[in-house]
């Protein structure tokens, strides 16, 4: 199973936080796709058909499940693609907002995002989430 790890990435403390969500993944027994440890950060626009390509095109193949981190004031740009990317594409999202609850953030993460999957709000919890998802395709 392929879990795609979605989040801003432009921060170290923000990448850290994904490779964190990734090696729990992994302890899960999950395959991952971390964009920027897996095709990089777009530096100048010269990079954008590579990183779309790398990680949209290429990325998403084969994915059973999305991960993606919601800190922050807002949502990244990215992120939200690839949240509806997914829900277009009928692959399930799981958000991680641990630095608020959800119910306060209303006005930032948008009824959408909030519509479209369900959001946990500490690793422990998503760590059970995914648990439970692994556990219901085997």
């Amino acid at each position: 199973m392929k879990v795609y790890i979605a989040g801003k990435i432009r921060s170290e403390s923000e990448r850290e936080f994904l490779e964190e969500i990734d090696a729990m993944c992994k302890s899960l027994g999950f395959d991952s796709f971390l964009p920027h440890r897996d095709v990089g950060i777009a530096k100048s626009v010269d990079d954008v058909q590579k990183i779309f390509e790398g990680d949209i095109i290429k990325g998403f193949r084969d994915v059973d499940i999305v991960v993606a981190a919601l800190d922050g004031l807002h949502v990244g740009a990215g992120t939200a693609w690839e949240i509806g990317y997914a829900y277009a594409k009928g692959i399930p999202c799981i958000g991680i907002k641990t630095d608020e609850r959800v119910k306060d953030a209303f006005e930032y993460l948008s009824a959408i995002l909030i519509g479209s999957m369900q959001i946990v709000e500490s690793l422990p919890e998503l760590k059970e989430r995914l648990g439970e998802f692994r556990e219901s395709k085997l």
